[in-house]
Parts: structure tokens; C-alpha cells; sequence
């Protein structure tokens, strides 16, 4: 493809496509590690909820060590492939194997079991990042309009969202199903080596065929001039452009969003299984129930976005979206939910969390197109481009705070008394409400103080357009003739 040909394709929907597919390795690794994986280890493996929170953390905090790292190395690799595909490529085939292993532990004594889970653990998050940390820093390069990227990130927070929950819902429809030895399929071991089997599978695809779709657009993006630096250059240099004020709010208020999150998807199959005694054919019913908050999200935060702007919109969105989400948890203590068992309990729930999930998952799209609008803010002040240093910056400080937040998630259920080998229906009721008493204020507060920092994120569409500005008035100087 010509050039010009290439210009005119690279905001299509077809280019929109390509590069959100490549989430969908992410989102399975994600959804796996924030879902399934404690009570996995925990309930079928048997390992104390402390320990598998801790080794959750220890390979978050290994992991998040190397986005750094990785984003910035991105940022300066040159080759005839461009500064991301090269990584993005090698990531597909040690990203499958390293997931497979993770739902396939060996049988061991508990000390070894840990040590098991927190090398692979580290293994599979540091690969997958060599993937999503150059994919994700290829938005700014794509494109600089204001609400294309919001469009983007959309495309990207889709098919983040439906791999993971089409994965989920896989696991609880067709794997996770109950036999003569387990009443509950969620606590099946081998439909979770199965599941292990197949989201490798699909995350091997996804990363080759995004990496592939994208690939003839490297022409198009932009080569900064190649530098001679030293190490301490290098490193003064990350700490300049991470300093950026826009960043460090998006950042500030993402460590109190995460760790709400963390909290919430590590706790979530707990609070459905032995709070609300859901079983695992009705668990998939509310998965269905995500999927149709990702599609109206996918919808209308674009347009939500043109409307009212990034900022505002995701905190209101963020806002309507958790209080929604608890609102069955603190009606059903009021007796003004169904009891557990009635026919009207799971379509109720099923309508609570999909109203919520368009609201959080819309507000999840702004964030994520807010820190691509950081880069030229950043680029007037340093003269470089950090695309990949920005993104993985931000995956740092996610990984970290969403790992304490499962650590977290196993004091929670340790504070409450929680058993290792939970039998839905036969846990004491004073256990189950103490771990909801625990579990809901924290989250409460977690998200508040996240949303008072959000309000101070500096960058308006208006804001933007004049970076833009001044950018292009200094390339066009540096090119006139001296």
C-alpha cells in the first residue's frame, strides 16, 4: 500500500478492528488473574487466600518493574519493523505457554505450590506486557484527533472486555461444570486446565493477527532522530517526562481506582457464589450480562466524549456506575431485594450489573483516551515523543495497585474468617457478613477519593487543540531554511 493510500486508511474502521482484536489477549489474562485465579488456587488448589494474594502481588510488583522499562525501550527501538511490532510479535508464542501452565500447577507440597505460582505468575505478566505496552502506545501514532482516539481506545476497551468475558463465559458454560464429585462447578480442577487450554489458544491468534493488521502502517508513524545516551541520560530522562502534572493526576487517581477494582474482581466470584448462592450456569448468565455493558459502552462513550469532554464525563460515568453496583448488596440488608433462590433474584442482578458495567466501562474508555492526550502535553515541554513510557507508566502503577489490592482481597477474607474449603450454602451467615461488612466500605472509600483527585486532570479538548498548535507552528519553523 502506497502512502498516501495508507494515510487515508489508518483511522477506518477496519484499522480499528485490527487493533483492538490484539486486547483481547489482554483482557482473557486480566479477566483470568482477577476472577478466577484466587479461587482457583485458593478453593481447588487449597492454597491460604493470604498466600495466593501475596504471590499475585509479588509477581504484579515484578511484572510492573519492567513496563517501565519495556515502554521506554519501545520508544527508542529501530528497526526496518518500527519501534512496536518486533516486541509485539515475539510476545505471542511465551504469552500462550506461560497462561497454560498457570491453570495446569503441579501437585506439590503448599510451600512449593507458592513458589510455583509466583514464578509463573511473573513469567506470564512480563511477557504479556512485551504485547500490550508497545500496542498500546500505538494510539498517539495512529492518530492526534481528540476523539478518534476515543474512538480507538473504544475499539480497544471492546475487544479487551469481550475476549476476557467470552472466555469467562466459556469457563462457566462449558468448563467449570459440576459432576458426581463436585456440585459446583466453579470448583472443578480440571475444566480449569481446560479453560488454560483454550484462552492460550486465543491469545496466540489475537496478538499475531492485531500485530499483522496494523503492520503496513509503520511507514506512517513517527521515527524520533536516533540519540547516543548514557544510562544515567536515559533514566533522568524517564523521570522528566513520568513527572508531567496531567500524568501524575491520572496516575495519583488511578492508585485509588485500582485498588477498589482489584478488590472488587478478586472478590466478586466469592460475593456470587456465597453471598447470592449462584451456581455456575447462572454465574454465565451474568457474564452475558458485561457483555451487553461492553457493547452500549462501546456505543456511547464516543459520543458522551464529543459531547461533554473526557474528564467530566468519566467521573460522572464512574460516579452512576458504582453506586449502581452496590445497590444490591446494601437494598438486599434492607429486605428490599429478592432472597436468595427466588425467581426474581438473578434477573435483578442481572440488570443492576449491566447498567453498572456501561457506566464503569465507559468511564474506563475516557481514562484510557485521556492518557494518550498526556503525550504532546508532555512533548512541548520535553521535545520527545514517550508514547510507550506514558502507557507503561500507567500499566506500572496498575499492576502494583491492583496486586495490593489483592493482597488486600486475601486479608479481607482472612479479617472475616473466611474457610479454604468454602462448601457454597454451609458457611457460617455471621462469616459471610462480616466479609461483606469489610468488602463494601473499603471499596466506598477507595472510589471517592479517586474521584476528588480526577478533578483537578488539566486537559479539555480545547487545551489540546492548542498543544497541537504549537507543535505543528515548531515543526514548521524547524524546517524553514535557516
Amino acid at each position: 500500500m502506497d502512502q498516501a493510500a495508507a494515510r487515508s486508511d489508518i483511522t477506518s474502521t477496519r484499522t480499528k478492528l485490527f487493533y483492538g482484536l490484539g486486547s483481547v489477549a489482554y483482557g482473557v489474562k486480566d479477566n483470568g488473574f482477577q476472577t478466577i485465579l484466587l479461587p482457583f488456587y485458593n478453593q481447588v488448589v487449597h492454597l491460604p487466600p493470604q498466600l495466593v494474594g501475596l504471590a499475585l502481588l509479588l509477581a504484579m510488583v515484578c511484572d510492573a518493574v519492567f513496563d517501565p522499562i519495556v515502554g521506554h525501550f519501545s520508544d527508542h527501538l529501530r528497526t526496518r519493523w518500527g519501534r512496536r511490532h518486533p516486541l509485539m510479535y515475539a510476545s505471542a508464542l511465551p504469552v500462550a505457554v506461560s497462561y497454560l501452565l498457570l491453570w495446569n500447577p503441579p501437585h506439590w507440597s503448599q510451600g512449593a505450590l507458592f513458589a510455583y505460582l509466583v514464578v509463573v505468575a511473573i513469567v506470564t505478566r512480563t511477557f504479556i506486557t512485551f504485547y500490550e505496552i508497545p500496542s498500546s502506545a500505538l494510539v498517539p501514532e495512529l492518530t492526534d484527533d481528540y476523539d478518534q482516539r476515543t474512538s480507538f481506545i473504544s475499539y480497544r476497551v471492546l475487544f479487551g472486555w469481550a475476549g476476557g468475558l467470552t472466555m469467562l463465559a466459556l469457563a462457566f458454560a462449558v468448563f467449570l461444570r459440576p459432576d458426581a464429585t463436585q456440585k459446583y462447578g466453579q470448583l472443578n480442577a480440571t475444566g480449569y486446565s481446560h479453560y488454560g487450554m483454550l484462552a492460550a489458544l486465543v491469545m496466540f491468534v489475537a496478538i499475531l493477527v492485531s500485530a499483522a493488521g496494523t503492520h503496513r502502517f509503520i511507514p506512517q508513524f513517527r521515527v524520533p532522530p536516533k540519540e547516543s545516551k548514557t544510562l544515567g541520560r536515559y533514566v533522568r530522562e524517564m523521570f522528566a517526562t513520568l513527572s508531567n502534572r496531567a500524568f501524575l493526576i491520572l496516575i495519583l487517581s488511578g492508585v485509588f481506582f485500582n485498588m477498589a477494582v482489584g478488590l472488587v474482581f478478586a472478590l466478586n466470584l466469592y460475593v456470587n457464589t456465597y453471598f447470592w448462592m449462584f451456581n455456575s450456569i447462572q454465574l454465565f448468565y451474568l457474564v452475558l450480562a458485561t457483555f451487553v455493558s461492553v457493547i452500549f459502552a462501546f456505543i456511547v462513550s464516543p459520543a458522551i466524549s464529543a459531547r461533554q469532554g473526557k474528564k467530566q464525563s468519566s467521573i460522572l460515568m464512574f460516579m452512576f456506575g458504582f453506586v449502581i453496583s452496590m445497590m444490591p448488596l446494601g437494598l438486599r440488608y434492607l429486605g428490599l431485594f429478592p432472597a436468595n433462590f427466588s425467581p426474581a433474584l438473578l434477573p435483578a442482578l442481572w440488570g443492576f450489573t449491566a447498567v453498572s458495567g456501561i457506566f464503569t466501562i465507559g468511564a474506563s474508555i475516557m481514562i484510557i483516551s485521556m492518557l494518550a492526550d498526556v503525550v504532546e502535553a508532555s512533548e512541548i515541554k520535553t521535545g520527545r515523543r514517550s508514547e510507550g513510557l506514558f502507557f507503561a507508566g500507567s500499566a506500572f502503577m496498575q499492576k502494583v495497585v491492583s496486586g495490593f489490592g489483592l493482597l488486600a482481597s486475601g486479608m479481607v477474607l482472612a479479617a472475616a474468617g473466611f474457610p479454604n474449603d468454602a462448601v457454597p450454602g454451609k458457611v457460617d451467615p455471621a462469616i459471610v457478613d462480616r466479609f461483606i461488612l469489610i468488602y463494601v466500605p473499603l471499596v466506598v472509600v477507595l472510589f471517592l477519593v479517586g474521584f476528588a483527585i480526577m478533578w483537578f486532570f488539566p486537559i479539555t479538548r480545547e487545551s489540546h487543540r492548542e498543544t497541537l498548535r504549537t507543535l505543528a507552528a515548531e515543526v514548521g519553523e524547524a524546517q524553514e531554511p535557516s
